[in-house]
């Protein structure tokens, strides 16, 4: 959204909070409703379905070439294959849709993504693939504060919301599969 003088203008903390109750209300198991497959950095392809394997993650992603962890050997850490944003903090923040670039993650799924409904280790049934809720929490990025304000980057680590996995839930493929989008997010 662009204010006086073309200037972005991004969500602030008070709106933020009063959204809170609503992203809290999402169902612990939900449809697939966008998939995004990043072969490089700000590349977007938008997908009805993604092969997702233990060896590799997604076929051609940047993961595979770029991840921003990796593991001692220097290869990719497994824990950050998959992101999971929740479908009612994107609307949220994501207020510019025609000049911001969408956040990235590989699914957009109206879940809830908190630790309670999610614990670390918690396995999720995607299409016929398998994913295992990371110990890695996803605090945001710079691209994240620039794109989206610092005020939402601040929510997302602010202490109390930590809980809620605000930027999403990252998930590591421990069973080879399709998913597909309308497919079903379930816990197994």
């Amino acid at each position: 959204m662009r204010g006086l003088r073309g200037k972005m203008t991004h969500i602030s903390m008070a709106e933020l909070d009063a959204g809170l109750a609503h992203v809290l209300a999402a169902p612990s198991a939900a449809e697939v409703e966008v998939l995004c497959h990043r072969a490089d950095f700000g590349q977007r392809d938008f997908r009805d379905s993604l092969e997702l394997t233990v060896a590799s993650g997604i076929e051609n992603e940047r993961w595979t070439k770029h991840p921003w962890m990796k593991l001692e050997d220097g290869s990719p850490d497994p824990r950050i294959q998959v992101s999971i944003l929740q479908k009612r903090v994107l609307d949220l923040i994501w207020r510019d849709r025609e000049n911001v670039i969408y956040p990235g993650d590989t699914m957009i799924a109206d879940m809830d993504l908190s630790e309670e409904n999610l614990p670390v280790g918690q396995r999720i049934q995607a299409g016929s693939a398998v994913l295992e809720v990371s110990d890695v929490f996803n605090t945001a990025c710079a691209k994240w504060k620039v794109r989206h304000g610092r005020e939402s980057f601040d929510w997302i680590n602010r202490p109390e919301n930590v809980k809620y996995r605000l930027r999403g839930v990252l998930c590591k493929i421990v069973q080879d599969g399709v998913v597909r989008r309308g497919g079903r997010l379930v816990k197994v």
